[in-house]
């Protein structure tokens, strides 16, 4: 196969399969050799933010010149992103020589009379075997759907395990309570192995406290009062943290998004532990500083900001930072959709109640599983009198909301992850957009 008949391959995969045990994915990696021993795996569990502490721990582990590893989902644009060794997704040649040997492995175990690894399990298998041939020493691994069931837990025995913010998604898998999610999350947690989470939200930090002392696992939580925030600017956010560890200084994000302070105090107090030889806090600041997560508060044209927020955990931070900036003196588009699995009413009524907006415009996303805009205006109009357009065709919704746009107006785009990689397939691939 070349690397397009892979990719087809591997999008075709939830065509012939269906979720599969543990026990399956331990055997997918003994398969493959174990790809997995022998590496320092900090794995993070949770329901916002995962993508975002992988970024940072990555980050500062290159600082300290290590070599690290970082599997992540979904992707925006392009798969590979979902592979990255020191801080580059892997190139085309790479992605299609791990296929062959993870596809090899495959039929193998097909040949055997097992089932064919799910669509996640073929990525995961390819990520831990690209690392394994790279000779990283860290492997930062991002789990896909929960935590207990999900195909990154077949790994044994992490060197650290961290939980961001947990808030309702997926209610239909993971349970229709805060304490039931964090069960899930919890899953990823292992005898003696230490966990760090975020600990703002006492339902779900009483359950990981509790799944923590069962396994005997060492906790650091991350309070609310763990961090302070200084100032907040269209550009970035000055916060100080309240352990004398960090010499009392104030450290920088560069981003507008509030709920990323919470996340950089996740990887660093993991960096406390994974480097615990000798902290280098200047260089941590300048590595933060300069981290970038797509599609988080992600200004990709003047004016035009990206936001992955896609459940009403995410809405809610995104919308915190938007009224906390303090340059705050300007109209507000927002152009919205959303899956069907999603509470999007709940996100909706969120939206409205809580951002002043001077209009709504609606698009859909291009698969079976995309709200109609027609949907979407029916629970807008529920909430809000203001202007609601809608236009099924993104390239067009997003022109409208371009044109809409005063000089100083910003356009908030969010509603679901499809539609930030969708809008940036379209900006970074050059469509006309004005």
């Amino acid at each position: 196969m070349d690397y397009r008949e892979a990719i087809t391959y591997i999008l075709e995969i939830p065509k012939f399969t269906k979720k599969n045990s543990l026990e399956h994915t331990k055997d997918f990696l003994r398969i493959l050799g174990n790809p997995e021993k022998g590496k320092k795996i900090i794995h993070v569990a949770g329901t916002n933010g995962k993508g975002s502490v992988c970024a940072y721990m990555q980050s500062l582990l290159l600082t300290e010149k290590k070599t690290v590893g970082f599997f992540t989902s979904p992707h925006l644009v392009k798969m590979n992103e979902r592979i990255r060794i020191d801080g580059e997704e892997i190139s085309d040649e790479m992605f299609l020589s791990t296929f062959d040997i993870v596809f090899a492995a495959v039929q193998k175990m097909k040949a055997d009379g097992k089932p064919h690894p799910t669509f996640f399990e073929f990525l995961f298998a390819m990520a831990m075997t690209a690392f394994a041939d790279s000779g990283v020493e860290y492997i930062i691994l991002e789990t896909g759907l929960g935590g207990r069931l999900d195909a990154t837990n077949a790994i044994d025995v992490p060197f650290l395990t961290i939980i961001t913010s947990i808030s309702l998604d997926h209610t239909e898998i993971l349970g229709e309570t805060i304490e039931e999610i964090a069960a899930e999350k919890a899953g990823i947690l292992k005898r003696d192995v230490p966990i760090i989470y975020i600990g703002k939200e006492e339902k779900s930090a009483k359950v990981i406290r509790e799944f923590a002392e069962k396994v005997g696992a060492p906790c650091r939580e991350i309070s609310k009062n763990a961090y302070e925030i200084q100032e907040i600017t269209s550009k970035d956010i000055a916060f100080s943290i309240t352990n004398a560890y960090y010499e009392n200084s104030i450290w920088k994000l560069g981003t507008k998004a509030l709920y990323q302070v919470e996340n950089a105090m996740l990887a660093l107090e993991a960096m406390r532990y994974l480097v615990k030889e000798e902290k280098h806090l200047n260089r941590w600041k300048e590595a933060l500083y300069k981290t970038h997560w797509e599609g988080r508060m992600e200004e990709i044209l003047p004016g035009v900001i990206l936001d992955g927020a896609h459940n009403p955990g995410a809405v809610e931070v995104f919308v915190e930072s938007v009224n906390a900036q303090q340059e705050n003196n300007f109209e507000k588009i927002i152009l919205f959709s959303a899956v069907k699995e999603k509470e999007y009413e709940t996100m909706i009524r969120m939206l409205c109640e809580t951002i002043d907006a001077k209009e709504y415009i609606l698009t859909q996303i291009e698969n079976e599983r995309g709200v109609s805009t027609e949907e979407l205006a029916g629970v807008f109009r529920k909430y809000t009198d203001k202007k609601i357009i809608e236009e099924e065709n993104l390239e067009k919704a997003f022109c409208m909301a371009l044109k809409e746009k005063g000089e100083n107006d910003r356009v908030y785009c969010l509603g679901s992850l499809y539609l930030v990689g969708m809008l940036k397939e379209l900006i970074v691939g050059g469509k006309k957009h004005a």
